[in-house]
């Protein structure tokens, strides 16, 4: 520790390779979806319910968040219904799935939020640390990234662990038969690849997120506060 001098000894850990074993839940990973569109005919929306099928297949349970009626962000009270079915569908999840249309070069103000209203921290509880994250995105011209890109940023800020894979879908409206699926071709097969990626990082992950998200830094602070809390009493 002598060629450490500026860390904390009790704070700094050794990695513990036992702590990254071999998964033990056996339930169905749980995973939401999040679309970034309200309009009636959404091709967003029907990639979210495509994917969805294809994590049911893949042995997930899944929820589908409609943001219909979610008031802007600071424009309500956290209690709104909207606002609390989206957070303690965060909370249930162990990964997600966030599809966005890109307008104006960018996700839609729906989509992001829908991720403003998931706050960092509720209390002690993280509703999105550690959770896996797949990103999606349609465009209505050709092929472009904005959007997943975008909500890859999101996704690192939130503290999620957003899978390699990713899915743009170009020129979404030749995607789409007139039942709202999609049609064989290689958007759908990186679409397949995404879902079937998302599920193997969920099952591989989720019983040991909290060790992967343990921080030093957090441990150091927790550390300080509780040797500030035995000095105040003490003092007493």
């Amino acid at each position: 520790m002598s060629d450490l001098p500026n860390t904390l000894k009790q704070a700094l850990h050794k990695v513990d390779a036992s702590k990254l074993a071999a998964p033990k839940s056996s339930h169905a990973p749980k995973i939401l979806l999040l679309c970034g569109s309200l309009r009636k005919i959404s091709y967003s929306r029907l990639l979210t319910q495509e994917a969805a099928r294809l994590l049911q297949h893949f042995g997930a349970e899944i929820r589908i968040y409609d943001p219909a009626g979610l008031p802007l962000p600071d424009d309500a009270p956290i209690d709104h219904p909207k606002v609390q079915e989206l957070r303690e569908l965060s909370l249930w999840s162990e990964g997600q799935v966030w599809t966005s249309p890109e307008r104006h070069g960018a996700m839609t103000g729906v989509m992001k939020s829908q991720i403003d209203w998931i706050p960092l921290a509720m209390g002690s509880i993280r509703p999105t640390q550690g959770r896996t994250l797949a990103v999606m995105q349609v465009s209505g011209g050709s092929q472009s990234f904005n959007a997943v890109n975008q909500m890859r940023v999101l996704g690192r800020w939130m503290r999620m662990i957003t899978i390699p894979n990713q899915s743009s879908v170009a020129k979404a409206y030749q995607e789409f038969d007139e039942q709202g699926r999609m049609k064989p071709s290689a958007y759908y097969d990186r679409v397949v690849d995404v879902m079937e990626e998302l599920v193997k990082f969920t099952l591989l992950t989720r019983d040991v997120s909290g060790y992967l998200t343990d921080r030093y830094s957090e441990r150091k602070e927790s550390a300080a506060e509780l040797e500030q809390r035995v000095n105040s009493r003490l003092a007493v």
